[in-house]
């Protein structure tokens, strides 16, 4: 058991906890929520230790063990791979020496009936036991599955961890942590260096481990997937909820909810109280009445209302400039560093307003297509080119990393601004959270968040036909990838996309193409349907090992019709997913004209163009669904 008691924590001059009370239990899995800024990080750097609370008590049950892997830190390790995440074992080592000393004790002792010699025997029980359940004997096989499960290759072990990126580096410290198996595992943002397998792999190893796991985490289905309980920090509170991700957002709106009738119903009351104690103030036959509603009102405890932040990014992509149906076309493609070929042979092509993502572990190629696609890499080998009239907007992985950091958060605008669009510079930043001090800020005192809110408002600056986005949410909180999820959904050109979010994807892009072993393979359907034909295909592979398969081609004819079928029936699906989503985003579109319209607020001839606009699309689309949804139902006969 953790315990958290009456902790407080101040940070420039207001308070980030206030008398904040909780407990961990030891098989916990708990997801920590909260705007960015709110002291998710705070709270757990406190639970480890590396930070103190200004008032407050954190307990732990002795001997339990608390272990942190914090959202960034540079590793300095000059070890091979394997040798590095075997540095997890140390504890062992320490542990083995001391049943060793133990072991040499009770042989040259001969007080057998003593009650010292018993407690020796009892202490020499416990270390062999608690070696035992660390897996002492099987560190080398612990070691490798750990690593293979989080991205690396066999090859890869016997590599110094200097060879790799920070992104690799940090994976090699997430499996460290791992085979530690401490008491309480707290994870800051664990998934921002993973690719979707590995996640995968992680979201299965943290639903079994034996102690207890508290996350911090923008990766909604990755909270729903493991976690069993969620605390909110807002405003210096904590609130609890037995409930994983999505079901604590439906009782969080439901509480605010309460608490705003809550506190309506109290102004109704304290009004009334007022009224009669201004109405008989002054007569004799009612001071006692009078009286008693005035300590009746000294004594009412206030409803109090939680701050919510209202404040969140807002923008759309500008209109597509027109471009030839063909957007991309490859033949034979293929790129190689050194001895390392990526890929090889790749056919690829892709029409105009497609919307495609690139999925597949890290260092299959995903990031180095896109290169390829921008022009940041021309060494490759077959034929690649861009359609007439294509126009590329783009989105590194460390975009936020090649802002330059001497320049103010204006300048890295005005800089690529021109003509109408620089005097709208302070609303373009506005639009992304970016006020007037803000904006003088140096970019390299910005947080993480902040450059990747600012390198989405480069990318508006310059009309695009094509964008392609790498890991285009790293650093995002979860309404800001919302509200980009939405704009792209609007967005009427040609869109590549690499994630490995999930929920980010799910009915955003019309197919998928997984790289992997070398090739690109492309797939019609949503992520989650991409996951689960990976896993059933896994199975069947791993059936087949147990009980080769009987040949019969009627029976392989039936298989591959009913595969297309499944197919079909797929696409058919995410096309209905599709228009639900923008009938979804029109409706909110037009909701936000409807509240200016009752507003009496609109002055301007394109507003009432635009709310026609957009009512007409909402009428188009709603002929769509239905168009789409009959089509699946006759599909499906």
């Amino acid at each position: 058991m953790l315990a958290i008691n009456n902790l407080s924590v101040q940070f420039t001059g207001t308070n980030l906890f206030e008398n904040v009370t909780f407990n961990i239990a030891d098989h916990d899995r708990i997801g920590l929520v909260g705007k960015n800024g709110a002291g998710k990080s705070t709270l757990l750097k406190i639970l480890c230790g590396w930070q103190q609370p200004e008032t407050g008590t954190l307990v732990i049950a002795s001997g339990q063990t608390v272990g942190y892997l914090p959202q960034e830190m540079v590793p300095d390790s000059t070890r091979t791979v394997i040798d590095e995440a075997m540095t997890a074992f140390s504890h062992i080592d320490e542990l083995t020496s001391l049943q060793q000393r133990l072991t040499d004790e009770i042989a040259n002792r001969t007080d057998y009936e003593s009650p010292d010699y018993t407690r020796l025997l009892n202490r020499h029980n416990e270390v062999t036991e608690q070696i035992s359940m660390l897996g002492g004997g099987s560190r080398q096989e612990q070691t490798e599955k750990v690593l293979l499960g989080l991205g690396f290759r066999h090859d890869d072990f016997q590599r110094l961890v200097a060879e790799f990126s920070g992104g690799w580096q940090m994976r090699v410290e997430l499996a460290k942590l791992l085979l530690q198996r401490p008491d309480f595992l707290l994870l800051d943002e664990p998934t921002n260096h993973l690719d979707i397998v590995s996640i995968q792999w992680l979201e299965n190893f943290l639903t079994n481990y034996p102690g207890a796991v508290v996350l911090v985490s923008h990766d909604r289905t990755f909270l729903d997937n493991i976690t069993t309980r969620t605390i909110e920090i807002t405003a210096g509170r904590i609130y609890d909820y037995k409930c994983p991700y999505s079901e604590y957002v439906i009782q969080m709106q439901e509480r605010r909810a309460s608490q705003m009738a809550q506190l309506t119903a109290q102004q109704r009351q304290v009004a009334q109280i007022e009224a009669f104690i201004e109405r008989f103030r002054y007569k004799a036959t009612k001071s006692k009445q009078v009286q008693s509603r005035i300590k009746m009102l000294d004594k009412m405890e206030m409803v109090k209302i939680d701050e919510v932040s209202t404040e969140s990014i807002h923008f759309r992509f500008p209109p597509a400039p027109h471009s030839g149906k063909i957007v991309i076309e490859a033949q034979g493609l293929g790129k190689a560093y050194a001895d390392l070929q990526v890929f090889d042979g790749v056919d690829f092509l892709l029409t105009s307003g497609k919307k495609v993502a690139f999925v597949g572990r890290n260092g299959e190629g995903k990031s180095t297509m896109a290169k390829i696609i921008v022009g940041e890499i021309n060494d490759y080998t077959g034929s690649f080119r861009l359609g007439a009239q294509v126009q590329v907007g783009y989105y590194a992985q460390n975009q936020a990393a090649m802002l330059n950091g001497e320049k103010t958060v204006f300048q890295t605008i005005d800089d690529i601004a021109t003509g109408d669009i620089r005097p709208k510079i302070r609303n373009i930043l506005g639009s992304f959270l970016f006020d007037s001090e803000d904006c003088e800020k140096k970019v390299k005192v910005l947080s993480g968040g902040e450059k990747a809110r600012l390198a989405l408002a480069k990318l508006l600056l310059t009309p695009s036909n094509l964008l392609v986005l790498d890991e285009p949410t790293n650093h995002l909180d979860m309404d800001s990838k919302d509200i980009l999820k939405n704009a792209l959904l609007q967005y009427n050109g040609t869109l590549i996309v690499v994630s490995h979010d999930r929920d980010f994807l799910q009915g955003l892009t019309d197919s998928l193409y997984e790289f992997r072993d070398g090739g690109v393979h492309e797939f019609r359907g949503d992520i989650f349907e991409f996951l689960e034909s990976k896993e059933a295909q896994e199975k069947k592979t791993a059936a087949a090992v147990v009980a080769p398969p009987v040949k019969s081609s009627a029976g392989k004819h039936a298989y591959e019709e009913t595969k297309n079928r499944e197919r079909e029936l797929r696409k058919l699906r995410s096309a209905v997913e599709k228009i639900e989503k923008e009938i979804e985003a029109l409706e909110a579109q037009i909701a936000e004209k409807e509240s200016v319209l009752a507003s009496g607020n609109a002055q301007d001839e394109n507003f009432y163009a635009e709310y026609q606009s957009l009512k007409d699309r909402l009428d188009a689309q709603m002929e769509a669904w239905e168009t789409a949804t009959i089509a699946v139902e006759e599909y499906k006969g």
